[in-house]
Order: structure tokens, then C-alpha cells, then sequence
């Protein structure tokens, strides 16, 4: 008897298909097959029904549909629920269904055993903890049955003992058989809670992440779905992973960018965790020291549950913090003569110092003294940064470079050179200042090797060097008992950026940086480096007056209408010509202006980042109080519209960024 499937594809077209199964071939829904599809003859596609007769809807002769070539899984890898939710993230992100299932699953193969012990090594952590008031307070609020909102915050500052909180209430499901998933921003930033979680259930716990093959991922997959592992540790992507009975998600750093996808679907994973905890009636644990705007907005109307840490359980206390006016100083390279004393004050004490700068390379633009030509990227409206170690200027963006020129290629004037500067430029001056230290620089430049950066921040963690220099990379989540002082060389890199997130983020970068020192012993410092020492992120931020920050921030994000107190819906079309780009956002806002009733229609505007990889950039933005007749508008819209040849329409809802 013939029995038939119905599959989705990884392509962006919102409809299933029919193939028929061969008489010895065994499959059904949530496996993924194999299958011929246009011109290619092997194409992964995801079963989403079996049944043995066609429906009598299908208007093509039956015939002469394909087959099957071959089952991929021998078991499935996904259930309805899955289903359900890849339908609901296709909604809400407007993407197709078959996008939003590709996205939530492992493309692996075949099985391959993934290394448990990757990340459990000496962790101090490993045992249980004895808990605060304030923290046995937090857990007792958390697991309790009759809270009155599903969505909980753990609000505390950086060394108050968030994780311990976060691990006690993981236990505390464990023990009424239910699993857990715990996101953390980036694996890689955050390996020491990631010790913690794999230290404190060892072979219960499942770690996803991108240093795993995509066969180890479908191994860690079928760990999950067999209950062999019951807490799931991971970045973005592991709010999808099927836990069975899952009884919390805990999402730690909740404030942090990377939960956002930068793909499609462009999901958020604290949007998602939000609706697969609603949907089942289980708590949403979030936690930072620095919460989103949109978090904080929500504790101050009751919507989550604030839980409060105000101590430093190690011993240490919250920082003295110092601001060093830049233009007041008289500085022999970028680090001020205070910052210099200071940090051979540390150094004498046997302590330790971390250094940060978000801006990697040599020095930043080049520029030419007559008249004033800078030299951008010629795929990408950047500028190039000079790395001294290559000898040349490369793009941070497509990754071009170039040989620097000796002479400026608009008025041929030798007078040129180079302004601006980044970690490559601070570990030379270091060399100069301090030959008598030990440094070692954490980038995306000088992190080649696999491992690499734990091996350096376990060196550092050993005492191994006495200065430890990075980008946000040393930003968060990491605990180092000798560090007594941190450095912020430049806190205004991210203030000057076209965005309207653009404060929160300096706001919430120079109070995680800070939050390294001082963690065990009540004597850490802190200096902040800044040209602009009176703006409020910066102000607010080194005064600790959080209170004041969040108030003039959501006050200016009032009155100017953006997050959280309006939706947005931004399309951003791209294209090698910069008029199909120009002309294709015209004609869509144009269009969606006709159409708009109760929202507003912004653009067409050229993006702050105009040109990326040789791609022309335009954008359109879609405002409103409500997100749903936006959803509703651009979905009815974009169904219809045949997007010209060359331009593609990147559609991104909710976005944490306009660059």
C-alpha cells in the first residue's frame, strides 16, 4: 500500500510539499528525509506527516510525484510541539515554516559522541553553595506555585551570586523530574558558568554550542530527547533544544545582543523562551546586573517579578570608580599618567589588571592631513583599520585588505597617517610602559586556534600574567580572584554609533567591564577613560546610579517613540546595484504607506551602514504600539510582492539594532 509525507524545505517559500514513500522505507513526522527538489536530486527535507491516502484537495496528477530517496533518521528528531513552535516563529518573524525548522534543529548526519568534559576542568564552583538570605529569598520566590507571573528577574550586581541562584533553582526542578535550559550569550565569553552547570550535574547535562560538528550536535539532540540529559547549557540556539517535561528556562545575561539572531528567521531567544514557558505554564528565570530597557520597563509595571542581590559573596565589594577626562590630559599614547601609576601600584601589590578597549587592531582610520580624505573599505561604507602585525589595513566587516598607501590617493600629499586605535595599538604601548609585565590580548584577531582563549584566560586565572587585555570578549561573566584594578582605555566607542541603543549599551558595557575587580577582596578599582565624562551613560554608570539611567533613558525613548514604547518592524533591502536597492524600498514604503491605517511608515532612508560586502543598503521602518497589525501588514504585503532580481529584503522584528 503506497503511503505518502509531507515535507518542508529550507527555502523561503511558504508552502509544504507531497513525496511518496517507497514500500520498504519506514519514516515518520519529525524525521527528515532525503529527496529530489528542482534541478538537485538530494535535498534535506522535514516530514511533518505521514498518511496513506492523498488528500482529495491536491490539483496535480498523483502519478507523478516523486519519491523518496532516502530516510536520513531512524528515529525523530522533532515532535508536533516542535512543529507548532517552527509555526509560530514563522509567524512572528515572518519567515516560512521551513526556514523557521531549519533553524531550530541540528543539521547533522550522523551521531558523534561530543567530548562531555570540554568544559568541566577545576571549577571552584562545583559544589553546592550555602545561599544568602537574599539569595535563599530569590529561589524559595522562583520555584514557588502560586506566583503571580510567569517571568521572574534576578537583578543584582556583577559577583552577587546570580549563577548559584540560577544552578539551585535547576536542582530544584531536577528533583521533581522535570529539565531545564539555561542560556548563556556566547559559550565561548561565558565558559566559566558553563563549568559551573557541567561541574554541578556532570553527565546530565548537555552543553550545545558552536565549537561542536554538527554530527555532535545531533548526538547531544538524542541525549536530550532520551532524557539522558535533563539541563541543556547553551547560547541563542538552545531555547529550542527538546527537553522533555521541561520545567524552567534560565536565561543569564538576559541584557546581552547576541540573543538576537542575525540570520533568518531573525528570532530573539528571550522572545522565544517567553512563549514555550507561557505556553507551558513554567517559569522564565532572567537575570543581569545591567537589564535590558525593555526588562526594566516591565519589573517597574509588575510584569516580572524582581528578585533583588545587593552583596558581593566573596569576600569583595563594589569598586571604586574613578573618570579620567581625556581632554584635559596630556597623554604620550592612551593610557593617562593615573591609569599608568595605578597600574604599577597593582602590579607591586602582586595583583592583577584588566584593560579593555571594544575596538580591535592597530589604529582605526587612515587619514590624509591636507584634505582630509579617509580611506573606507571599497566593499563597505567603513573605514579600514591598520593592523601593524600584517602590515595591512583590513576590513572588520567583508574582511578586505590592503597594502597601506604612503601617499593620499586624492591630492598625492605625503602628509598622511593614522588616527584612532585598538587593542594591536594598547599591547605596544604596554611593551613601552611596562617592559617589566606580563601581558596577554584576548580579540578575534589574535584567537586563532581552537581553545585558544580558554588556554589564555586560564593562564591569566593562574596568575600566569599580569595584564590581561581584550574587546568585550573579557567583558562578561568571567571571575578572576587577582584582579584588583580594570582599565576602560576609551568608553566611548559604542556612544557615537547612529543607533538608538546606542547609551544602554555603553551604559551596560563599562558597568559589566567593572564588574571584574574587586570581586573577592573589598579594595578592586576602576578607571574609565572618556572624552565625554558628562554624558549620562557614562556619569550614570561609573556613580552606579542606575536608577537615574534606566529613568532618562526610558523617558528619552518615550518621547522620540522608540522600544519599549513602540513595535518596530525593519526592511532592509540589499542589492550589488545601488539603484534596485533605492528604487525597491521606495516603492515598498510607498506601497505600505497606502496600506498602513493604524502605523507608521518610516523611509525609505540609506542605512547607517550604507554599504556592507559590496551590497547597497536601504531600509524601511514599520512603527506602531502594537506589533500585530505590523506582523499583519508587511506578511499580507510581502506574500505579494515579486521582489525584483539582485535585491533581497532582509525582514527583522523587534530589532536591537538599525545599523
Amino acid at each position: 500500500m503506497s503511503r505518502w509525507v509531507e515535507v518542508l524545505f529550507n527555502i523561503p517559500l511558504h508552502q509544504s510539499f507531497t513525496y511518496k514513500l517507497k514500500d520498504d522505507q519506514i519514516c515518520a513526522a519529525g524525521m527528515r528525509v532525503e529527496v529530489p527538489f528542482g534541478r538537485q536530486q538530494k535535498v534535506t527535507a522535514f516530514v511533518i506527516k505521514v498518511f496513506d491516502e492523498l488528500p482529495g484537495n491536491l490539483d496535480f496528477d498523483a502519478s507523478k510525484i516523486k519519491e523518496i530517496n532516502r530516510v536520513i533518521d531512524k528515529e525523530p528528531i522533532f515532535d508536533e510541539a516542535f512543529i507548532e513552535l517552527a509555526r509560530w516563529i514563522s509567524q512572528f518573524y515572518l519567515c516560512s515554516h521551513g526556514e523557521a525548522l531549519s533553524a531550530m534543529l541540528p543539521s547533522g548526519r550522523r551521531e558523534v559522541k561530543a567530548s562531555s568534559d570540554a568544559f568541566v576542568d577545576d571549577f571552584i564552583g562545583n559544589q553546592k553553595l550555602v545561599l544568602s538570605e537574599e539569595q535563599q529569598k530569590a529561589v524559595a520566590g522562583i520555584t514557588a506555585d502560586n506566583s503571580s507571573s510567569f517571568m521572574h528577574y534576578l537583578y543584582g550586581s556583577t559577583g552577587s551570586g546570580k549563577t548559584e541562584v540560577f544552578l539551585q533553582c535547576a536542582e530544584f526542578m531536577l528533583a521533581k523530574n522535570k529539565g531545564v535550559i539555561y542560556l548563556v550569550p556566547e559559550i565561548a565569553l561565558t565558559a566559566q558558568v558553563v563549568e559551573a552547570v557541567t561541574g554541578r550535574f556532570g553527565k546530565t547535562a548537555a552543553v550545545l554550542h558552536s565549537g561542536l560538528t554538527p554530527s555532535q550536535k545531533l548526538s547531544e539532540w538524542r541525549r536530550i530527547i532520551s532524557k539522558e540529559a535533563r539541563v541543556v547549557v547553551g547560547a541563542r540556539s538552545a531555547v529550542f533544544a527538546p527537553v522533555p517535561d521541561l520545567g524552567m528556562i534560565i536565561i543569564d545575561e538576559e541584557h546581552d545582543g547576541s540573543y538576537k539572531s542575525g540570520t533568518t528567521p531573525r528570532y530573539h531567544a528571550r522572545q522565544v523562551a517567553m512563549k514555550r514557558c507561557s505556553a507551558d505554564k513554567i517559569p522564565l528565570v532572567m537575570g543581569s546586573a545591567t537589564p535590558s530597557a525593555e526588562a526594566w520597563a516591565l519589573m517597574n509595571d509588575g510584569r516580572i517579578t524582581k528578585h533583588v542581590l545587593t552583596r558581593r559573596l566573596a569576600g569583595g565589594a563594589m569598586p571604586e570608580i574613578s573618570i579620567v577626562d581625556l581632554s584635559k590630559e596630556d597623554l604620550t599614547g592612551c593610557i593617562s599618567p593615573q591609569l599608568e601609576k595605578e597600574i604599577n601600584e597593582t602590579y607591586k601589590e602582586n595583583r592583577q589588571t584588566i584593560l579593555f578597549l571594544n575596538r580591535r587592531g592597530f589604529t582605526h582610520f587612515f587619514r590624509c592631513k591636507t584634505c582630509g580624505y579617509e580611506l573606507f573599505c571599497k566593499n563597505c561604507s567603513v573605514p579600514m583599520t591598520f593592523h601593524k602585525k600584517e602590515g595591512r589595513l583590513r576590513c572588520h566587516y567583508c574582511g578586505w585588505t590592503e597594502q597601506p598607501p604612503t601617499v593620499c590617493p586624492e591630492c598625492g600629499s605625503v602628509d598622511v597617517g593614522y588616527s584612532g586605535f585598538g587593542t594591536e595599538f594598547i599591547e605596544n604601548e604596554l611593551a613601552t610602559k611596562f617592559p617589566h609585565l606580563r601581558s596577554i590580548r584576548v580579540d578575534t584577531d589574535i584567537l586563532t586556534k581552537k581553545g585558544e582563549l580558554q588556554e589564555k584566560l586560564e593562564i591569566f586565572k593562574k596568575g600566569g600574567a599580569d595584564i590581561l587585555l581584550g574587546t568585550q570578549m573579557i567583558a562578561k561573566g568571567l571571575n578572576f580572584p587577582g584582579v584588583k584594578l580594570v582599565g576602560i582605555i576609551n568608553a566611548d566607542t559604542a556612544l557615537h554609533m547612529p543607533d538608538f541603543r546606542a547609551a544602554e549599551r555603553t551604559f551596560a558595557l563599562i558597568v559589566q567591564v567593572a564588574g571584574r575587580a574587586g570581586r573577592y577582596f573589598p579594595d578592586g578599582k576602576v578607571i574609565v577613560q572618556t572624552w565625554n565624562p558628562s554624558r549620562s551613560a557614562i556619569s550614570k554608570a561609573c556613580s552606579s546610579d542606575f536608577e537615574s539611567f534606566y529613568k532618562e533613558e526610558l523617558e528619552a525613548r518615550r518621547l522620540a517613540l522608540f522600544p519599549p514604547f513602540a513595535r518596530l518592524i525593519r526592511l532592509v533591502f540589499r542589492s550589488k546595484n545601488q539603484k534596485d536597492a533605492e528604487d525597491s524600498a521606495a516603492y515598498v514604503a510607498n506601497a505600505l504607506q497606502e496600506k498602513a491605517s493604524n502605523c507608521e511608515i518610516l523611509g525609505p532612508a540609506e542605512c547607517a551602514l550604507a554599504l556592507i560586502s559590496l551590497n547597497h543598503r536601504y531600509q524601511v521602518l514599520l512603527r506602531g504600539q502594537y506589533l500585530t497589525p505590523l506582523q499583519k501588514l508587511c506578511d499580507s504585503f510581502l506574500k505579494s510582492y515579486k521582489v525584483p532580481q539582485g535585491v533581497y529584503i532582509e525582514v527583522d522584528v523587534d530589532p536591537v539594532s538599525l545599523l
